[in-house]
């Protein structure tokens, strides 16, 4: 980046671009889950280990949490990290070895949630309750003081270790130097540092991503050509 003297990426914008890399990427898992989908209906997806929908899945599963909520003033807050909803249910019991959970049908629309409730046929009930999802989750009936809510979580970091994966960390990913410079060069701090939380086969992928917001960043055509032409042709590999 620095080599024709056009600009300096320093560790503090570096880490900006590393943590919308990541973000960016993993928002793409959802779009290039659709795609997989289509394949599948259109029948044109390999079986077993090489599918590609069983692919994203399993990427996206990393990210699958499960939390129960108590309500509080009448609503149930959303986790803070909170990204997508997969699914809900109402919290329930275990009776002789069969669970009493119910799934919550999950309603977007303010007009349709009115709907539901003002008729005789679908009005909900502990039984069929309705959850109406906007900056909190309100559900229907009011009876239901506890859910269990699965949802994908928002990319966050992890702890680098020497070998193998280190622990998930509420901390962004995050390039960190010793305080004090060695021989006058600002030196990598490993045990400072956050990791980015994406499964590791996604490395050539956030390199491209973050290349490309560098080469924004200093305007540098030759570098958001190239990284742009290397992203096209994995993302040629992924559709294949």
């Amino acid at each position: 980046m620095n080599k024709e003297q056009r600009g300096f990426v320093t560790p503090a914008i570096f880490n900006n671009f590393a943590q919308v890399a990541q973000l960016n990427i993993y928002n793409r898992l959802f779009n290039e889950m659709k795609d997989a989908s289509r394949k599948n209906r259109a029948q044109f997806n390999p079986k077993e280990d090489k599918s590609y929908y069983k692919k994203i899945e399993e990427d996206l599963s990393y990210f699958s949490r499960s939390q129960n909520i108590t309500k509080a003033d009448g609503v149930f807050d959303k986790p803070a990290d909170l990204s997508r909803i997969i699914s809900a249910t109402t919290f329930g019991t275990v009776i002789m070895g069969t669970s009493t959970r119910v799934p919550i049908e999950l309603c977007y629309d303010e007009g349709k949630i009115d709907r539901i409730l003002i008729s005789d046929l679908s009005a909900p009930s502990e039984s069929y309750p309705v959850a109406l999802v906007g900056d909190d989750i309100e559900v229907f009936p009011s009876s239901i003081q506890r859910i269990s809510l699965r949802y994908y979580k928002y990319p966050q970091g992890r702890t680098i270790v020497a070998n193998g994966i280190g622990e998930r960390s509420a901390s962004l990913p995050t390039y960190t130097t010793l305080t004090t410079a060695v021989n006058g060069v600002d030196t990598f701090d490993p045990v400072n540092s956050i990791d980015f939380e994406l499964p590791d086969h996604y490395l050539s992928e956030l390199v491209h991503e973050i290349a490309q917001l560098a080469g924004l960043s200093i305007r540098d055509k030759d570098v958001i050509s190239l990284m742009q032409t290397e992203e096209a042709e994995n993302q040629k590999d992924r559709n294949f």
